[in-house]
């Protein structure tokens, strides 16, 4: 089964940032499959702009570059290749200052829709935003795009979304996470919300609690300095693991409306209740029998006591979800590469094949990364004839199997998000308010482990994690899932 590929109306995307690690990543990659696809308009162009001092036959020398690396394009067609960088242009642009800004709003029209990427630092949005609107390039039709990190905490954020809000309304600004942009991520909402199967058993009736894990085997690399001003609970906790929770707790929207479904997530994060400090585990990775530096080698501090892992019990008091436990740990240097939710659903009240047959709980397992997927284990009889013994078995729709090779590969999170973007559906992005909450809710977790002086636990690189997040689970007589090598 094909994916039916949308068209969407002609724009002018600017890139800031363009020959950034980001840019050369992601985003134009993305750009040039959604371009092999048929979906960008025979008018649509890409301009870059950043502070190297190239020419525009340089830029699509370094595109063409970052395909083959990044994109897919190693195999590309000649023409098609061709016709990508046909459609790029290129401004040496000063962000706080004048120069480019001239020649950049020379080059886009104005009948169509223009979106904005601000793939830069943070530090840089509201410089960016006065200018596009200084110089005339603000319209209704004009979007922007901002990453993470928004804000360091609830302060900064709040400003940041007030100094965006003097140039642009709500509606044009658009807060990408690309966890959002996943399709495991957006198949979970199908699951919840089009099948009878599983709605009136998502609540704390039935589910006896819920795990979210995000584990990479990576260290902190090149991200070292950033980092170690931010650690896991800033990193990802507030973003990716925030949006994910939400989307797994949220109340069925009235319809799939961009601020119909954001307006249930920020419920979910308002109704998240203060995190007791048992109830918080931090952790730093030590080298590793690989000759990979440990974290303080790494940041270049021996000294520092940021958290490249943490665990978090935590509770949300609404009539769904009171009493049902929510687990959420995201680190670095762990075992295994592993995105997975876990909804662990309640064991029977009684068993009519007795203590021994064996048998145990259904969990469904909806996997984000890598092998995209959801599972469901159930029990059933053990085949053969030695009487009634209980066994769980995956009923497994791994993506890639279950569409066979005519699915094709699914879009990456970035082509989505983007596509998204020109059509102005902001479903998958976070609102202003739910980035403030997000904040409101993380604040006092840093502020609590700070004031106790807390150092991380030491973990080995390539385990699973601090001991002390096992027995955190344990005291609940519950264990992890989810990471495996």
């Amino acid at each position: 089964m094909v994916s039916r590929v949308i068209p969407v109306d002609p724009f002018d995307l600017v890139v800031f940032g363009a020959t950034g690690d980001l840019a050369r990543r992601k985003i134009i990659p993305a750009l040039f499959r959604r371009f092999c696809a048929g979906q960008m308009p025979d008018t649509a162009r890409i301009v870059g702009a950043a502070r190297s001092a190239i020419d525009t036959a340089a830029f699509r020398e370094q595109v063409r570059a970052a395909i083959g690396e990044f994109g897919g394009g190693r195999d590309c067609p000649h023409d098609t290749m061709q016709g990508f960088l046909s459609r790029l242009d290129y401004v040496c642009i000063d962000a706080r200052g004048t120069a480019g800004w001239s020649e950049l709003a020379a080059l886009l029209p104005h009948d169509r829709v223009r979106a904005f990427y601000f793939s830069v630092a943070p530090g840089l949005f509201g410089d960016l935003a006065a200018r596009i609107h200084r110089h005339g390039m603000a319209s209704a039709q004009t979007r922007i795009v901002v990453e993470k990190p928004f804000g360091h905490d609830h302060a900064t954020a709040r400003a940041l979304n007030h100094e965006l809000a003097e140039h642009f309304d709500e509606g044009q600004i658009y807060r990408i996470d690309h966890y959002l942009g996943k399709e495991t991520v957006q198949n979970l909402m199908a699951v919840r919300f089009s099948n009878v199967l599983f709605e009136p058993l998502w609540n704390s009736q039935y589910i006896d609690h819920i795990q979210i894990t995000v584990a990479e085997t990576v260290g902190v690399g090149g991200r070292g300095e950033y980092y170690d001003k931010s650690g896991a609970m800033r990193d990802m906790v507030q973003n990716h693991l925030m949006q994910l929770l939400c989307l797994i707790a949220m109340e069925p929207p009235s319809r799939f409306d961009p601020d119909a479904v954001r307006d249930e997530k920020l419920k979910v994060i308002r109704a998240l209740d203060p995190v007791a400090p048992h109830h918080i585990v931090r952790g730093q990775y030590e080298a590793g029998s690989d000759g990979a530096p440990g974290y303080r080698e790494a940041v270049g501090d021996p000294r520092s006591k940021t958290e490249s892992y943490v665990a978090i019990k935590a509770n949300i008091s609404n009539w769904r979800w009171a009493g049902t436990p929510f687990y959420l740990r995201t680190g670095k240097r762990l075992k295994a590469r592993s995105s997975v939710i876990n909804v662990v659903f309640k064991t029977l009240p009684h068993s009519i094949f007795g203590p021994d047959a064996g048998g145990g709980a259904n969990i469904l397992s909806i996997r984000l990364q890598p092998n995209e997927g959801i599972t469901l284990r159930v029990t059933i009889k053990e085949p053969g004839p030695g009487g009634m013994r209980l066994i769980e078995v995956p009923l497994d729709m791994t993506f890639a199997e279950a569409l066979g090779p005519e699915g094709g590969d699914p879009p990456d999170a970035y082509e989505r998000l983007i596509m998204d973007v020109i059509r102005g559906n902001q479903t998958l992005f976070m609102r202003g308010d739910e980035v403030e909450a997000a904040w409101r809710w993380t604040d006092p977790v840093i502020a609590g482990w700070t004031g106790r002086g807390e150092a991380p636990k030491p973990y080995a690189s390539g385990s699973a994690g601090p001991d002390a997040a096992e027995e955190m689970l344990r005291r609940d007589g519950r264990q992890w899932r989810g990471i495996n090598p």
